[in-house]
C-alpha cells in the first residue's frame, strides 16, 4: 500500500469515529441535530465511504503498464478531504447563522469535492481495462523486455 492509499484508508477511518460519535451525541443533546445532521450524514458517506472507496480502489485496481498516478492520488486525497473539512466546519455555522461568506466557502466546498471525485474517474478510467488489454500489453513489455536483451 503506498503513501496515498494509506492516508485515505486512515481518513475514512477517522471519518468513522466521527460520525459515530456525533451520532452518540445525538441521544444526549438532540437539539444539535438540526445543525449537524447533514455533516453527520455527510461525514459518515463522504468522509469514511468515498475516503475508503478511493483508498481501496487506488490500491487494488490493476496498474496496466506498471502506471504510477501518486500526483492523481494526492490531488483527489486532498481535494476531497479539504473539500469535506471545510464543509463539516462550516456548514452547521451556516446552518445557524447563514451569511453570504459561508454559503460561498460551502459552495467551494461542493467545487473542491467534485474535483476530487472528477481526478478519481480520470484515474480509474486509465486502469479499467479488459484483460486482454492487460495481456496485450504484457506481451508488449515482454517483446521488449527481449528486444532490448538482443541488443546487448
Amino acid at each position: 500500500m503506498y503513501f496515498y492509499e494509506f492516508l485515505f484508508v486512515r481518513a475514512s477511518l477517522v471519518y468513522l469515529i466521527y460520525t459515530a460519535l456525533l451520532g452518540f451525541l445525538f441521544y444526549l443533546e438532540p437539539s444539535w441535530m438540526a445543525y449537524l445532521r447533514s455533516s453527520h450524514v455527510h461525514a459518515g458517506l463522504v468522509g469514511f465511504f468515498l475516503n475508503m472507496v478511493f483508498g481501496v480502489a487506488y490500491w487494488m485496481m490493476p496498474r496496466p503498464g506498471q502506471l504510477k498516478q501518486p500526483g492523481l492520488e494526492a490531488a483527489t486525497f486532498y481535494l476531497l478531504n479539504l473539500g469535506l473539512v471545510l464543509r463539516l466546519v462550516l456548514e452547521p455555522f451556516t446552518l445557524a447563522h447563514p451569511t453570504p461568506l459561508t454559503r460561498t466557502a460551502l459552495q467551494v466546498s461542493a467545487v473542491l469535492q467534485l474535483a476530487a471525485v472528477l481526478v478519481f474517474v480520470y484515474a480509474m478510467h486509465r486502469r479499467v481495462v479488459t484483460n486482454e488489454m492487460l495481456w496485450k500489453l504484457r506481451k508488449m513489455r515482454e517483446a521488449r523486455e527481449r528486444h532490448g536483451h538482443e541488443k546487448d
